[in-house]
């Protein structure tokens, strides 16, 4: 793990494990609104997109809502039997340890494809919407690198919402961080040899789009693993 990871690390436990001590001892108390992200990230002296790491952490264990558009809340109910006054030990832990890329890839394949498959099963109208509006977001900012990358990040997230399973959506969202640095590091690759390459990402998302649209769950799963695999393929080029 290099230096840099290890210091994000450092911040990222330490802002998780500040705002669960101030839950558990009653400071921050059930249904009470936090302050926004731009201004936990000041008082913790962090960037934006590590507290919003520890923040969905959080969530994913119980101690947070987080209502798009609304902020976040402390759970109105919170986990039981948890008094070790740190939460370092669960998944998404986990997730921010993981030593390489490789890991985080195979993760992202287990789970993506899965979500996938599930996706395709239980998608609803409105996931649809969301989905295509992401799309069209991709399609109408074609060579805006930051507007890509945001809406890559929100098409896998939306996939993940349209499984409907709340496990696997809190599993990805804690993964959100280092998604994005896949992503990233994956796009600057891929572009620095071929710009057109944009072209054939939009149409793999289109791909997935369509056979969950078309609920063609194998065919959905299909199509995620051989995204991923590409994106892995060139990653390894990178490490």
């Amino acid at each position: 793990m290099s230096v840099k990871q290890v210091k994000v690390q450092k911040s990222y436990e330490i802002v998780m494990d500040d705002i669960h001590s101030r839950i558990r001892s009653g400071e921050l108390k059930p249904g009470e609104r936090l302050p926004s992200v731009v201004d936990l990230a000041a008082d913790y002296g962090v960037g934006r997109s590590t507290l919003r790491e520890a923040l969905s952490a959080l969530k994913a264990m119980g101690f947070l809502e987080i209502r798009q558009g609304g902020g976040t809340f402390v759970s109105q109910t919170l986990p039981a039997g948890d008094e070790s006054g740190s939460v370092q030990g669960g998944f998404p832990a986990l997730f921010h340890q993981a030593d390489s890329l490789k890991e985080m890839m195979e993760v992202r394949k287990v789970l993506e494809t899965g979500c996938a498959t599930l996706a395709a099963r239980y998608r609803t109208e409105d996931d649809l919407a969301e989905l295509s509006a992401i799309m069209r977001s991709m399609k109408e900012n074609a060579g805006d690198d930051r507007k890509e990358e945001e809406a890559d990040i929100r098409f896998h997230l939306a996939i993940a919402k349209a499984s409907h399973n709340s496990l696997l959506l809190q599993m990805m969202e804690s993964l959100t961080h280092k998604l994005e640095e896949t992503i990233k590091e994956t796009r600057l690759l891929w572009f620095y040899g071929e710009r057109a390459t944009a072209n054939r990402l939009i149409k793999e998302h289109q791909d997935i789009y369509e056979a969950i649209l078309q609920q063609q769950e194998t065919t959905a799963s299909q199509r995620m693993h051989e995204h991923l695999s590409k994106v892995e393929k060139v990653l390894s080029k990178l490490f």
